[in-house]
C-alpha cells in the first residue's frame, strides 16, 4: 500500500488526499500540479523512505502539523510542537479583528501566546506587542518563531490566573523597570491600548466529543477549563484589563461558542462598553470584543 492509499484508508478519500498534498508540498516542495504529473512517484529512495515515515506517524493519529513541525497562520509559517496549541484557521480572524479596529503602532498584550502566532503576526503588521505565557516550552517555541520571522515581540513569563507579580502594584524606578524587562514585573507597570487572547475555553466535559489526535497530542493546559468555571480566563483577563488598558482601550477574545453571550455579559459587568459578539466563517459565535469605559 502506497502513502496516499494509507492516508485515504485512515482518513477517507478527500481528507487523505488533502493530507498527502500538504505533506508533499511542505516537506518535498511538490505542488498539486507536480503530483498530477506524477512527480511524487519519482522521489528518490531516501525521500520515499522519509515520506513513508511521515505518513505512518500521521496514520497513527499524530497531528500532521506536529509531524511536519510547522503550520501557516496569517500568511506566515510558524514552528509548532507538542508544547503549543496548533494555530487554527479561525483564530486568524481574531488577529484581523485587532488590525481592523486598532491603529498600527499601538501597544498590544497577547495573553496565552502559545506559538506566538497572534503576537508575531500583529508585530509584523506594525504593532508594539508584548506576549505572555505560563509555559516555558511555549515561550521557547514562540521566541524561535519571532527570530525566524524577524518580529520584535517582548516575551514575558507569567500566569494571568495567579502570578502575584501581575497583581501587586508598586512604584519602581526606570532602572528597576529595565532590570525587570522580560519578566511579569514588566507587565505590572505597563499599559496597553489593547489586549488580545485565545485562552483555554473547552470545558472538561466536552473532551469526549473531541478527536483523539487533539486529546492525545495537544497540551491540555492550552485547551481546557473546569466545567464549573468556563469563564475562568475571561474573568481574570478582563479584570487585568481594567487596570492595564489605556482609557478606551480594547479587549479581544476568542471564545467557546456556547459561552459567547456569557462572556459579553461578563465584560459589561466588568466595566466595558460597545461589547460585540462576532461570528466566525462557520457562522459560530466565536469572538467577543469591547472597549474599556473611560475612568
Amino acid at each position: 500500500m502506497n502513502a496516499l492509499q494509507k492516508l485515504q484508508q485512515r482518513y477517507g478519500s478527500g481528507e487523505g488526499r488533502a493530507l498527502y498534498e500538504l505533506i508533499l508540498s511542505q516537506r518535498f516542495g511538490l505542488s498539486r500540479t507536480d503530483i498530477l504529473l506524477g512527480k511524487d512517484t519519482t522521489l528518490s529512495a531516501e525521500k520515499q523512505a522519509e515520506l513513508q515515515i511521515i505518513v505512518d506517524r500521521v496514520v497513527k493519529g499524530e497531528p500532521v502539523q506536529y509531524v511536519l513541525g510547522c503550520e501557516e497562520f496569517c500568511g506566515h509559517e510558524f514552528l509548532v510542537g507538542p508544547g503549543v496549541l496548533i494555530p487554527r484557521p479561525e483564530t486568524q480572524q481574531l488577529a484581523h479583528l485587532v488590525e481592523q479596529n486598532v491603529a498600527p503602532g499601538s501597544t498590544v498584550l497577547d495573553v496565552g501566546t502559545g506559538s506566538g502566532c497572534i503576537a508575531i503576526s500583529l508585530a509584523l503588521a506594525g504593532y508594539k506587542v508584548t506576549a505572555l505565557d505560563v509555559s516555558d516550552e511555549a515561550l521557547a517555541i514562540a521566541k524561535q518563531n519571532a527570530e525566524r520571522l524577524s518580529a520584535e515581540v517582548e516575551f514575558v513569563k507569567g500566569d494571568i490566573l495567579g502570578n502575584e507579580e501581575l497583581r501587586i502594584k508598586n512604584e519602581v524606578s526606570s532602572r528597576d523597570m529595565m532590570a525587570a524587562a522580560n519578566s511579569s514585573f514588566f507587565i505590572l507597570h505597563s499599559s496597553f491600548y489593547s489586549i488580545v487572547s485565545n485562552p483555554p475555553y473547552i470545558c472538561e466535559s466536552e473532551a469526549s466529543a473531541m478527536d483523539a489526535n487533539v486529546l492525545d497530542h495537544e497540551p491540555r493546559l492550552a485547551l481546557f477549563v473546569p466545567d464549573d468555571d468556563p469563564l475562568l480566563f475571561y474573568r481574570a483577563i478582563s479584570e487585568f484589563g481594567r487596570e492595564h488598558l489605556c482609557d478606551e482601550g480594547q479587549i479581544f477574545f476568542e471564545v467557546n461558542r456556547a459561552y459567547a453571550e456569557q462572556v459579553a455579559e461578563l465584560l459589561q459587568q466588568k466595566g466595558y462598553e460597545k461589547v460585540q459578539v462576532v461570528r466566525d466563517e462557520y457562522d459560530n459565535n466565536r469572538f467577543v470584543w469591547a472597549r474599556k469605559i473611560q475612568d
